[in-house]
């Protein structure tokens, strides 16, 4: 993993602001994932709602992990870049037809179904396109995995999967459907979940139902506890890599799966989200009554999640390290919310020095925009320069 600093002369013949993504850090990565797994029943699904880039799709495929799609159009930018059809699940709480005889005709792994109405759904369009599908059943365990209000989405609030109180009355509707097969039940409680022991409430509230599940005349080969790792988004150079030996032995230690019973994961930001960087170059540096504007040609259509979640990510000028000020560090956007942080104290910048924005490989350049007819950032590899 190269300091980027070290990379400013690279950085220059790149029109900014663009991507950077380090690709050596996301096969370290993903080698760590795969070490920490190796001989346990567990399989991972890299979830693309993170990062579609293709690139990075076609490392972790040849990986050798799977896909966890949310739309179509994932599904089919998994199959287009290489991911096996078996080994593709498909959630979301709506899910067109289109959708899901897309899914059906191209026979991927399994469907995770969020709601009753859409398990007879499925079965009807099964019966339509003359085919028996997996699905697992998405399961709402109503558990907060305590990070931000928008991305929790395990508790009764939350429109993801199905209450605790439905789940019986499911059971009863799948005995009745003949084009459909019931082969696990899925949770996801979160993203960028930090505090592990959210996941080991998972796990023990998984091992109630299974119990109640399996009483009520169901066995099941699949266990999906979805994703929600996060990343150490204060400290992505000492940081690189999350913890996935802990988040595994914490599964492994805490699930009790029944025999020959697998056990998927739905990984995304954990991923791909430390070898991403946003590059910019400063246009202005403006003085206000408290403040100093440092006024990048990146902004919020670049990465919202600033300005969407009032999150913070780490900033470096790389191109100078002398002296110090106090910058709000803001975007071109025509919107006051299109700032990157505020009142923070970098070496004294000036005009035309780069600036990296850490951590945006997960969910960055996946929610970009075109707001303001802006161009579209460009991506750019570390194999690819020289």
């Amino acid at each position: 993993m190269k300091p980027l600093h070290e990379l400013v002369s690279e950085f220059r013949k790149v029109s900014t602001p663009f991507y950077y993504y380090d690709i050596e850090l996301l096969r370290e990565t993903l080698d760590e994932v795969k070490k920490n797994i190796e001989g346990q029943p567990f399989a991972v699904h890299y979830a693309l709602k993170a990062n579609v880039n293709r690139k990075i799709l076609n490392e972790i495929s040849l990986a050798g992990l799977g896909a966890d799609c949310v739309s179509g159009n994932e599904v089919k930018r998994a199959l287009d870049v290489g991911f096996a059809p078996g080994e593709i699940v498909f959630a979301g709480v709506g899910k067109t037809d289109r959708e899901i005889t897309f899914g059906l005709e191209n026979e991927i792994f399994s469907f995770n179904v969020e709601s009753i109405e859409e398990l007879r759904v499925l079965n009807d369009l099964a019966g339509k396109v003359g085919k028996k599908m997996n699905f697992a059943l998405r399961i709402n365990p109503n558990i907060d995995a305590n990070t931000h209000e928008y991305i929790t989405t395990g508790t009764r609030d939350n429109k993801f999967g199905i209450t605790l109180n439905e789940l019986w009355e499911s059971l009863q509707l799948i005995k009745a459907l003949p084009n459909v097969d019931f082969i696990g039940i899925h949770f996801h409680i979160g993203s960028q979940i930090t505090d592990l022991g959210r996941f080991k409430e998972l796990a023990i509230r998984i091992n109630e139902l299974q119990t109640r599940i399996s009483e009520a005349g169901f066995s099941l080969p699949h266990v999906n506890v979805g994703g929600g790792l996060g990343i150490d988004y204060e400290n992505p150079d000492t940081s690189p890599i999350s913890d996935f030996r802990a988040y595994f032995q914490l599964f492994k230690k805490h699930i009790n799966l029944f025999p020959n019973q697998i056990l998927h994961f739905e990984l995304g930001r954990s991923i791909v989200g430390q070898c991403g960087s946003l590059i910019s170059e400063v246009l202005y540096t403006k003085p206000g009554d408290s403040t100093t504007f440092m006024i990048l040609d990146a902004g919020m259509t670049e990465l919202i999640r600033p300005a969407l979640y009032r999150v913070k990510h780490v900033i470096q000028n790389l191109s100078s390290v002398e002296g110090s000020d106090i910058y709000d560090v803001v975007g071109p956007i025509c919107e006051t919310s299109d700032a990157f942080d505020r009142g923070i104290s970098l070496p004294k910048t000036k005009r035309g020095d780069l600036i990296a924005i850490r951590s945006s490989g997960a969910y960055a350049e996946v929610m970009s925009s075109r707001y303001n007819l802006r161009d579209v950032a460009p991506s750019v590899y570390s194999t690819d320069l020289s």
